[in-house]
């Protein structure tokens, strides 16, 4: 095996289920801390932990080659001052307990990635924002991420090499954005969203998944790191594409107003969909990293085509 052992902080959840397939066959050991007990699967393990107290999941750190925190409630929610807290303790909390683990261990991972979100950056139309150039946005999303990042660079007892890795919408089979777009798609209603023009920065689950794996594999790597594709793509257009790989001709347009209306109903926000995020992967792209999906159509395509 090309490594010896993969942690998953908080990785029972859709994300963590696409990287422990992907290490499961280059890795040991692939340990999964999670609030729920789950059986092994080969060599795959679930660990208890509460992601706020130490206990014995401590000792599975010890020799990692790599940590990765998914810790943190999901934000498609409404921004009430209970889900706030919420949002913002969920992700605090668990990344200032592993600061304070890994700066004991006598062995500590060699890499920690905290998975982040490339919402930091601001609301984009004219520019794509990169890790160099991009700028920080205003507003409760992005509070979010300043104190989540703010805490895990803020203890310098750690050796572990970190990352911040700035995660743009994960196109992937099993859940997150893109079965939901695909129902409005079935039902006819596929259509753009708001005005359209707003850029999505996606990003293939597999590409996700190689991108850790290249950064573990090139130690020169460190501090913030996006994870988009290299093509953002206007929702105008993502939507276009995905009506014409499932094959619906139609898809009608849901204006802003209604979006508004349809979030209150639902119980998330507009901003979700209506913000522009416009994020490049620039130094994934310098360090050499190759995308196995550049282009938003050939990874709908490739997700619809392994769909049971």
């Amino acid at each position: 095996m090309k490594y010896k052992k993969i942690i998953l902080a908080g990785g029972n959840g859709y994300l963590g289920g696409v990287l422990a397939r992907y290490y499961r066959y280059i890795a040991e050991e692939v340990i999964i801390l999670s609030r729920k007990p789950k059986a092994a699967e080969d060599n795959i393990k679930t660990v208890l932990w509460d992601g706020k107290t130490k206990g014995e999941w401590i000792k599975e750190l010890e020799g990692a080659d790599m940590l990765i925190n998914l810790c943190g409630k999901n934000v498609n929610c409404r921004y009430t001052a209970k889900n706030r807290e919420e949002i913002i303790r969920s992700r605090v909390v668990p990344t200032a307990l592993l600061n304070e683990v890994v700066g004991e261990l006598s062995n500590p991972p060699a890499l920690w990635i905290n998975i982040t979100s490339a919402t930091i950056y601001r609301h984009a139309e004219d520019f794509a924002q990169d890790e160099a150039a991009g700028q920080i946005g205003y507003g409760f999303s992005i509070d979010v991420c300043r104190q989540w990042e703010e805490t895990f660079f803020s203890e310098c007892k750690v050796s572990a090499r970190k990352v911040a890795f700035r995660m743009g919408i994960v196109l992937g089979r099993s859940d997150s954005v893109f079965p939901r777009l695909l129902n409005l798609v079935r039902f006819g209603l596929g259509g753009r969203q708001g005005n359209g023009e707003q850029y999505v920065s996606w990003v293939h689950e597999q590409d996700v998944a190689r991108s850790t794996e290249w950064i573990l594999d090139h130690p020169e790597m460190i501090g913030v790191i996006n994870c988009t594709a290299p093509e953002a793509i206007k929702n105008t257009e993502l939507m276009h594409a995905l009506r014409k790989s499932y094959g619906m001709p139609v898809g009608l347009p849901t204006p802003a107003w209604l979006l508004n209306v349809g979030a209150r109903i639902i119980g998330t926000e507009t901003e979700l969909i209506l913000k522009s995020r416009w994020v490049a992967p620039k130094r994934l792209l310098d360090s050499g990293y190759q995308f196995l999906f550049t282009k938003a159509d050939y990874a709908i395509d490739d997700i619809l085509s392994l769909r049971v």
